[in-house]
């Protein structure tokens, strides 16, 4: 069965091949490092909604593709603890992350340096540093912490959206 949040519409459900599952692990591998190697002996379903693919693993819903780039879901952040890509944000900004608004860069205690700009990222909060939302870095890693003012972060899916709602 399916499960859908209120806005999201399922157009299909397809098991994925050997070949075309280890060419995802390999990309996300080349982001998130040996953790991600650990999934090769799982089963890949993809569902392809009317906004994005996801991808669950096993059963449980892990990665979705935006934009062509395959990343983890907000789910699949909090059972993966990616190390890299993430955004600390202070606890003051959490009520309004995890309703859907975009990062902004006082909200920003750290960000990694890597982060270029249009990556995609984890935000997570800064006292227990679980997963709130994916978004799309509007400015790099270093500039996220040293502006004191304006959007870095384009919030794309957050806890309790319709992404997060998808079962199957």
């Amino acid at each position: 069965m399916i499960v859908t949040g209120d806005f999201l519409k399922i157009k299909s459900r397809v098991s994925l091949r050997k070949n075309d599952k280890n060419k995802i692990v390999a990309s996300l591998h080349e982001v998130f490092g040996d953790s991600m190697s650990a999934l090769s002996d799982s089963k890949f379903e993809v569902i392809t909604t009317d906004e994005f693919k996801v991808i669950f693993v096993d059963g449980k819903q892990m990665f979705f593709e935006f934009g062509g780039e395959i990343f983890p879901t907000v789910r699949g952040a909090l059972l993966l603890s990616p190390e890299k890509r993430l955004v600390v944000v202070d606890m003051g900004a959490v009520k309004f992350v995890v309703n859907g608004a975009d990062v902004m860069s006082p909200g920003i205690v750290s960000a990694d340096p890597s982060i270029q700009k249009e990556d995609l990222v984890v935000v997570v909060d800064e006292t227990h540093k679980k997963p709130l939302a994916i978004g799309r870095a509007l400015i790099s890693g270093t500039e996220m912490t040293a502006s004191a003012s304006g959007k870095a972060v384009k919030s794309l899916a957050y806890v309790g959206d319709a992404l997060w709602d998808l079962e199957i």
